[in-house]
């Protein structure tokens, strides 16, 4: 355990260090609001791939998957790696078919007021808000816990030097800044994992006695035909899948890919690489159930090495913590940020690109006191997660039929997802209750849409095909005007 005031020292120097290299590399580099939401075709493949496996590789992976793999095995832990690497791979073929449709694009909110209308663009424009919201509180809530464990440190305080620090160069240099620091992050994030998955290698004294000890106390974890494992890892496929398709942050990153065979092989490597280190967190759960079963499973991973752990392990977990959580914090925030441009300047026609970046400045500042709120005060927001995964499978379907069908409409994709949701939330447990139908509830939202789709499909009459043609028209660059 640390001090109160060595861990605070380690956090303000860790944190203060990455804002400040951060600023300074996009002090000369910020330009225009298209440039700021954007950065257009900036990035080659190897940089696509850093800043998406930063995106990728969030303080979650410290708690959520060992603790998935204490009650579902390795099956889940499976899912949980396969699933978290899925939506990079849908999103090639959904990347270059909206690169090729609006290639002076800059959010999905853009596609879909012009090829949906109003009703569909405000359900879907919530959906991504409230998911953005619940993934920022998530992430913080994640390192205010994790110093916590390490220092007598308040929640609140540790929510406010990430927060404050990740804002100052996110809302600084704009989506430029966040991909920087990705990078940065990503020379923290891998040599910290290995070694921590070294020190937990050693502290579960390998992989022999943790498998005796499971087939002894809860042999069914290792079993892949495990029907509840089974079921955990679909779920956490299918949940993880249809949500990160709605992350304004991937659709950013499609624009800022140099070039589609940039963005295609960036999409697929930043998946396949970030699955294997999921993978391995997920174990450290297994290898808790068969040294520790009657502890706390959400922090699986911390009481398998901490008891072990050196000192300067210890010191080192912070700069591990905080890139994780920086570099999906600063993610968010940007895309925030980006929502709130493009989609107010409808709004706000004559506004220049300086009052179109304050405001979107103002916005995410505006964001982060319920985030820090939130997260000073411990909760768990797994129901939420959940939740937003719900709202997202339902209008998987619904939103992305249309880059590819002229007969979708913005009447069928509402009603799709409307009902999508109605069928899912019928099964969805009401908070404190056991998950048992929650493979269900996302089954539902997700192939209920499709079954509404054909069916209007085949009893309406008369739908106009749409001329893919007018989104390129509908969605124009935004001004170049410098700061």
């Amino acid at each position: 355990m640390l001090t109160q005031s060595t861990a605070l020292m380690w956090l303000l120097l860790f944190s203060g260090g990455f804002a400040v290299a951060s600023v300074l590399y996009t002090r000369r580099k910020r330009g225009s609001l298209e440039d700021y939401i954007v950065a257009r075709n900036s990035q080659g493949a190897f940089g696509t791939i850093l800043t998406l496996m930063a995106s990728t590789l969030g303080a979650w992976i410290l708690f959520s998957p060992a603790q998935a793999a204490t009650w579902g095995g390795l099956a889940a832990v499976i899912g949980y790696a396969l699933g978290s690497m899925s939506p990079r791979l849908v999103m090639i073929p959904l990347g270059r078919r909206m690169r090729e449709l609006i290639p002076h694009g800059h959010t999905l909110t853009e596609f879909l007021m012009a090829r949906y209308g109003r009703p569909m663009y405000g359900l879907a424009l919530f959906i991504m808000l409230f998911y953005l919201f619940i993934a920022l509180s998530a992430e913080v809530t994640a390192i205010a816990k994790l110093v916590t464990m390490l220092a007598p440190v308040p929640l609140w305080a540790t929510a406010a030097i990430v927060m404050g620090t990740t804002l100052l160069y996110t809302t600084y240099g704009g989506l430029r800044s966040s991909i920087f620091t990705d990078q940065v992050q990503m020379m923290v994030i891998v040599p910290l994992l290995v070694i921590l998955c070294v020190v937990g290698w050693q502290a579960a004294g390998g992989a022999l006695p943790t498998i005796e000890a499971l087939q002894a106390r809860a042999p069914q974890l290792l079993d892949l035909t495990d029907p509840v494992g089974v079921k955990a890892g679909l779920t956490f496929f299918v949940a993880i899948l249809l949500t990160g398709i709605f992350h304004q942050g991937n659709w950013q990153r499609i624009y800022a890919a140099k070039d589609a065979r940039s963005m295609r092989n960036g999409f697929l490597l930043g998946g396949i690489l970030a699955a294997p280190f999921i993978f391995l967190m997920g174990l450290f759960g297994l290898a808790f159930v068969g040294l520790a079963p009657q502890g706390d499973s959400s922090i699986a991973l911390f009481s398998v090495i901490m008891p072990h752990a050196p000192a300067w392990f210890v010191i080192a977990l912070i700069p591990l913590g905080l890139s994780l959580v920086m570099s999906t914090a600063d993610t968010a925030i940007s895309a925030v940020s980006s929502i709130v441009a493009v989609d107010m300047r409808r709004l706000m026609p004559n506004a220049n690109g300086m009052d179109m970046k304050r405001l979107a400045r103002w916005a995410v500042l505006l964001l982060a006191i319920p985030v820090m709120i939130v997260a000073s005060q411990g909760y768990s927001v797994l129901y939420l997660f959940l939740l937003a995964d719900l709202l997202c499978s339902a209008a998987a379907f619904p939103v992305f039929y249309g880059l590819f069908s002229r007969k979708h409409d913005g009447v069928t994709a509402t009603t799709a997802t409307v009902a999508g949701l109605a069928a899912g939330l019928f099964f969805f447990p009401a908070p404190g209750d056991k998950p048992t139908f929650l493979l269900e509830s996302f089954l539902l939202a997700a192939f209920v849409p499709v079954l509404v789709t054909v069916l209007m499909r085949l009893t309406r009459r008369g739908i106009r095909e749409f001329d893919f043609s007018t989104l390129s028209a509908a969605v124009r660059r935004l001004d170049k005007d410098a700061v």
